[in-house]
């Protein structure tokens, strides 16, 4: 029976080699395909991995395969909707009767009733906002009155046009100067050539420092493969800005004092990397990162160090000024390549003003744009926007000529002793603890006891409007001109609210508790991420 079978499996096998020998010089071309398809996915996935950690991609990986089940994609959706209309509150109904053409006939001056009676209809936010609005107190009517004249008067002009305007263009050239000289532009350790432009706003001045960053690494070091560190606690400007110029972005742990971790900075820094950030203080916390270490960084690996003092800007020099123990921050930290400030937030300007700064006009070049082959003739740009509102740069101007050294100086002293304040009333509630040691005026508080965003969520109900964080899971109150006369205010409500919570856990009817706290234990980041974008595709 063996000896049958065995020259027939012989016979086989020679077919089969018969057989595949006419597809061998295929295989041949094939083969080194599909080991470079299968090299170059590998790789992928391992970058994936060393970028995400191999807890988020796996989870991405797995949510991606889940995904492919008949009808869960379709069901995903339905339930993200349900989160989205609860975070619009209404839903979609508050859009009812907004106009959606132009009228037949305009209203002419009568606009501006039907204008006072929706602004009459927005929730009370006088005191009771984090942030938001900075200027306050009893002078606070006629400081509004200032810039607002100021901006009506130069309603018309933009600075786009230098040989029309030129009394804006003075303005900005002005303002940018007196903002360079609180952070040590008149010191010699600065170097004396500080230069910059005013922007829209703080991200805009973040993304023209990123962009002049990138082409003056390129220029200098040749680097075309940009990369940028920057710490957890960094501002959301860097992410959006990275996906506009296409640089890598490394996001690092804050250390255990809610700091940047230079240590682990300096572990992502390679051929690639062209720029660190620190934030004086960051936006969450309130906390100043270790600049003049960041600038030791930056000096030895020859890369740019941004400073984000969007919101120290005009609280940190006048700070020092009244003896509050302000480590080094600006120019004259060796290392420091670049600077935003943000005049409209403690500058007490109005919207839409912010500086962006550099050591020198070599590094600020590379944020101007030069058209020369356009039919409309040549053109240069030196910020993201072409044509800009004159009016609010007057309105900068005015506000700090207005102010002078004396009157920053008052405001900064109000506004530190209020925080102090609200730090002392917080640590005397035992459910709560403050995160960090904050530096200047932004309090963060969480609680190992009760939820934190349940808290948040009976503020909102007696009209306060703050922050929820995370990571850990915390709120934070920004403090202003409009909280110092009602600190006492703010503690007794955050007192009731706490108490409130611990005697009734759970959420209420309405709150986003349930919301925040869902987004925080949700371990596909990506679906966040969607959620976010599907509020936003909704709200606008």
């Amino acid at each position: 029976m063996e000896s049958s079978i065995l020259p027939t499996l012989i016979q086989l096998r020679a077919s089969a080699n018969s057989f595949l020998s006419q597809f061998e010089p295929l295989a041949i071309v094939v083969a080194p395909i599909v080991s470079f398809l299968v090299a170059r996915v590998l790789q992928s996935f391992i970058q994936l991995i060393h970028e995400k950690g191999v807890k988020a991609t796996v989870i991405g990986f797995v949510m991606t395969l889940f995904k492919l089940v008949p009808g869960v994609q379709k069901y995903i959706d339905a339930e993200k909707q349900k989160v989205v209309d609860k975070l619009q509150s209404s839903g979609k109904s508050s859009r009812d009767g907004w106009k959606t053409e132009l009228p037949n006939t305009g209203l002419g001056t009568k606009v501006l009733e039907q204008m006072k009676d929706l602004k009459q209809k927005d929730p009370a936010w006088q005191g009771k906002c984090s942030g938001t609005v900075y200027i306050g107190g009893n002078e606070s009517e006629g400081h509004f009155s200032l810039i607002n004249e100021a901006c009506s008067m130069f309603a018309h002009t933009n600075p786009l046009h230098l040989d029309v305007f030129k009394s804006v263009v003075r303005f900005e050239a002005e303002v940018v100067a007196m903002t360079g000289a609180l952070f040590g532009s008149k010191e010699k350790a600065s170097g004396g050539k500080i230069c910059g432009n005013m922007t829209s706003g703080g991200t805009e001045s973040i993304l023209m420092a990123v962009k002049s960053s990138r082409d003056y690494m390129r220029a200098k070091k040749n680097i075309t493969c940009p990369e940028m560190i920057i710490p957890e606690s960094a501002h959301s400007a860097y992410d959006k800005a990275c996906q506009y110029f296409k640089i890598k972005l490394w996001r690092v742990p804050v250390n255990k004092e809610f700091q940047a971790d230079v240590k682990a900075i300096r572990k992502y820094i390679n051929k690639n990397t062209i720029m660190i950030v620190g934030s004086a203080p960051g936006f969450p916390h309130g906390i100043i990162d270790p600049i003049e270490e960041l600038g030791e960084l930056a000096v030895s690996y020859r890369i740019c160090l941004h400073v984000d003092l969007c919101l120290g800007g005009f609280v940190l020099p006048f700070a020092r000024k009244l003896g509050y123990p302000i480590p080094p921050f600006d120019f004259t930290v060796q290392g420091v390549t670049s600077i935003s400030a943000d005049v409209h937030k403690y500058g007490l300007a109005p919207k839409g003003t912010s500086i962006v700064l550099y050591r020198n006009h070599d590094i600020r070049k590379h944020q101007f744009v030069a058209v020369t082959e356009w039919s409309g003739g040549l053109y240069v740009s030196p910020t993201i926007a072409g044509s800009r509102p004159g009016n609010v740069i007057a309105g900068a101007w005015a506000a700090m000529i207005s102010l002078g050294q004396e009157g920053y100086l008052e405001h900064t002293r109000e506004i530190m002793e209020a925080s102090k304040r609200i730090q002392q009333g917080v640590k005397e509630i035992p459910e709560l603890f403050i995160i960090g040691r904050p530096d200047m005026t932004i309090v963060a508080f969480g609680s190992n006891v009760i939820d934190i965003f349940e808290v948040n969520d009976i503020l909102s109900s007696k009209g306060w409007h703050f922050s929820p964080l995370q990571r850990p899971n915390s709120i934070h109150i920004c403090v202003t001109l409009q909280h110092v006369p009602v600190v006492d205010e703010f503690l007794n409500d955050l007192k009731d609210s706490v108490q409130t919570v611990k005697r009734n856990p759970g959420p209420i009817s309405g709150g986003l508790a349930p919301i925040y706290g869902a987004a925080g234990k949700i371990p596909d980041r990506g679906m966040v991420s969607e959620l976010l974008v599907d509020y936003m595709d909704n709200a606008c």
